[in-house]
């Protein structure tokens, strides 16, 4: 691997048109090292490395002698793939060749694998002994789920998958993608936050089940076909019961006439459509066919108004309709900076800004307030 690096690192040196040196110094290294390095005599160094990157603009990935993360190969051959996967797929791509390179300097993403009970049990239970399992997990560490209107940043906080909210084409929900160095999920922005937040819940299933392992697209999860496949189930299943508990809908169902407004006020306070709440309730033989229809009859805005909370509804469909960045990669890259392990450049084009800008902005903070005498 170092043979390759040292050849890769000549080949840029070749297409920049300057000397060994010339470029050394452009990279902000040593000339003397960068020859011992190229010779064999000394490795390059993690830094080294994210220097040589940040300059000629490569992956460090690409500089060890590696190729793009191995979903990202397999996703662009699938001929069946949806147009409207394509920013989503491409955002994912950047985002795991981030954290292939934040591997290599030592800094690895870690997150919890459950025990789904594969074939011994119908997809649907799986996915609930899943969630249950999942639950627990998060509830250790001060998260109830079902409570959380941030359904993004308590999954990061919870398991430290990385959470994308992108702006994507019409029809796509999201994705999942996991490797020896990633997970991840980019979701759809949308003005219809209950279906973004049961994606989200959606697609952590497949990650914590290990579907896949690699890139796996969810078009339209609501999809008649595409709930028929068994991890489609599972997710399905999963994501219902971390959103709506079976123990927790029994406690809080049991305490009302199981009216339709009463049902309603119970959507908004859940954070769910009354769609959902309504077949969860159903299925739990909590609630019958008819109350079942009733509820799902109604949309968000109808349960909001019997709710009184649309001004809830209002605030919520802001926070789904904006982009964000996966909190857990943003800290992350920063710290590998702050840390000397590599530049401002990967934090910059995370956030979608310049390095002067930044460095800037960086180096008036450290100055302090500007009422400090």
């Amino acid at each position: 691997m170092a043979g390759e690096t040292a050849a890769r690192v000549r080949q840029l040196i070749e297409q920049s048109g300057l000397t060994q040196a010339e470029f050394a110094a452009k990279a902000g290294l040593d000339a003397p090292k960068m020859s011992k390095s190229l010779s064999g005599v000394r490795r390059f160094t993690s830094l080294d490395l994210a220097r040589i990157a940040d300059l000629c603009g490569v992956s460090v990935d690409w500089l060890l002698g590696m190729s793009e993360p191995t979903p990202a190969t397999s996703a662009r051959a699938a001929t069946d793939r949806p147009t409207s996967a394509d920013a989503a797929v491409k955002e994912a791509e950047r985002l795991a060749q981030l954290r292939a390179d934040l591997a290599f300097l030592g800094y690895r993403q870690e997150i919890p694998r459950f025990e789904t009970g594969g074939l011994s049990r119908p997809s649907v239970r799986q996915g609930r002994d899943l969630a249950t399992q999942a639950t627990a997990l998060a509830a250790a560490k001060g998260y109830e789920l079902w409570r959380c209107q941030d359904l993004a940043g308590a999954v990061e906080a919870a398991f430290g998958v990385d959470v994308r909210v992108h702006r994507l084409a019409p029809g796509f929900d999201g994705l999942s993608w996991s490797d020896a160095n990633t997970a991840l999920m980019v979701v759809a922005t949308s003005e219809v936050p209950a279906r973004q937040r049961f994606t989200i819940a959606h697609e952590l299933g497949h990650l914590l089940a290990g579907d896949d392992q690699g890139l796996h697209l969810d078009v339209d999860i609501h999809a008649a076909d595409h709930r028929r496949e068994p991890s489609e189930r599972r997710a399905n299943a999963f994501a219902a019961e971390l959103l709506l508990p079976a123990e927790m809908l029994h406690d809080r169902v049991r305490r009302t006439s199981r009216s339709v407004d009463e049902l309603a006020r119970l959507a908004c306070e859940l954070w769910v459509s009354p769609s959902t709440l309504a077949w969860q309730l159903f299925n739990l033989q909590l609630i019958d066919k008819s109350q079942c229809d009733s509820l799902r009859a109604l949309t968000a805005w109808d349960a909001a108004w019997k709710a009184g909370a649309v001004e809830a509804l209002g605030e919520w469909i802001q926070l789904a309709s904006r982009p964000r960045l996966p909190g857990p990669l943003v800290r992350t890259t920063f710290q590998a900076y702050a840390e000397g392990k590599a530049t401002l450049r990967p934090f910059a084009n995370l956030i979608g800004s310049d390095t002067d800008t930044l460095r800037q902005a960086i180096t008036g903070m450290a100055e302090g307030s500007p009422l400090q005498p």
